[in-house]
């Protein structure tokens, strides 16, 4: 489960994918779709072909695709006001990730991140010199700000945020965001926002970005998904903002990395952009997420906080198994009970068990209902 660096390998998150495809498992692990791309976005990107876009966009990316996140961001409720040079189209959020860390990193910085987390955060900044310095949520998954307060160190250079989050679905108000800068104001602290499950926020909870925040936007990276968008991950684009003194040291390091992103996909987005509408992406996913919720009250499983965002629901199960560790029990859940999920341990770096296991409600609703009709039967 751990690589050389001692953190949690990719490897263990598709073995139990690679689990429940050798034992014939409903696959609930992993938040990669399994339903069609909008028949508009294949047709964008045949006539993107048509219009030979096979070579090297610009390093800020494609024009059209810059104005197109401009006008589509303008629409939005929470609407942002960007400039051009406020815009940079990336090959994926892991990237924008890394790059971001490599321009505001010096050897022996210290960056926090907040856990459960993803499991590229910890590797990104000890590959760019820094020192990850962990802060764990409490038991209801929510911040402690006194806590949180104790991890700032003089040492502190930036601190990684996920909102909407994977895997918790926890989304970041206002509030939040003004009680983080009230921490870090009079200090040289960066915020790399994560927010690629933006369109994800339900119960009519808005998504709010520290780009959109009037002190946070100088020292902010917020970095976008338009794989999670729009259900195309293989595509890989997506976006970051940053302000234009933090984009020139961006692309400084952005031109040795990658350059630029998937050039015919990037006329597909810019094109698609003009007629997406995130109130359907949002209600067509809320939909999933209420079928998860209604139909797992009917087995032992416990959903003790409904996702307020993400494609994720966390789920206690101790009701199931008492002695078991979460690793146990997501692997004994995947083989003998058939439907595949991740032990939430997977999402902290020295964390070995948890209540928890996480869901993906990123799936046909069949499979969702299938699912959790056989673990009604059978757990």
């Amino acid at each position: 489960m751990e690589n050389i660096y001692g953190f949690t390998h990719y490897s263990f998150f598709t073995e139990m994918s690679d689990l429940a495809s050798r034992h014939n498992s409903f696959d609930l692990s992993l938040g990669i779709p399994d339903f069609e791309i909008d028949p508009r976005l294949r047709y964008y990107l045949k006539e993107s072909a048509d219009q030979n876009n096979h070579n090297y966009e610009p390093l800020a990316g494609n024009p059209l695709l810059i104005e197109s996140i401009i006008q589509y961001n303008l629409k939005r409720k929470n609407s942002l006001q960007l400039k051009t040079e406020e815009v940079s189209i990336v090959p994926c959020a892991t990237f924008a990730l890394y790059t971001s860390l490599k321009c505001i990193l010096m050897q022996g910085d210290e960056v926090i991140i907040i856990q459960p987390s993803y499991y590229t955060y910890g590797p990104s900044i000890v590959l760019n010199g820094g020192i990850p310095v962990y802060y764990d949520l409490d038991c209801d998954f929510n911040i402690n700000w006194e806590k949180f307060r104790n991890c700032i160190s003089e040492k502190t250079k930036a601190i990684i945020i996920n909102s909407p989050q994977n895997p918790t679905g926890k989304i970041w108000s206002q509030t939040d965001w003004n009680q983080l800068y009230s921490l870090i104001e009079s200090k040289e602290i960066y915020v790399i926002s994560e927010e690629i499950y933006d369109t994800y926020c339900y119960d009519g909870v808005e998504h709010y970005s520290p780009f959109s925040h009037p002190d946070l936007k100088k020292r902010t990276f917020s970095i976008f998904s338009f794989g999670k968008m729009f259900h195309s991950t293989g595509w890989k684009v997506s976006y970051l903002l940053a302000s234009g003194e933090l984009t020139s040291k961006f692309r400084c390091h952005q031109q040795y990395i990658s350059y630029s992103a998937n050039a015919p996909a990037q006329y597909a987005i810019a094109k698609y952009l003009e007629v997406f509408d995130p109130a359907e992406n949002q209600s067509f996913m809320q939909k999933k997420r209420d079928i998860f919720n209604e139909l797992i009250k009917e087995t032992p499983l416990e959903v003790e906080q409904k996702a307020q965002g993400s494609v994720f629901q966390i789920v206690n199960f101790r009701n199931v198994s008492k002695t078991m560790t979460d690793v146990e029990f997501a692997k004994w859940m995947t083989i003998e009970k058939k439907v595949a999920c991740l032990p939430l341990s997977a999402f902290y770096h020295s964390r070995t068990d948890s209540n928890y296991i996480r869901f993906s409600f990123s799936k046909k609703d069949e499979l969702i209902i299938q699912a959790l009709e056989h673990l009604k039967r059978n757990l």
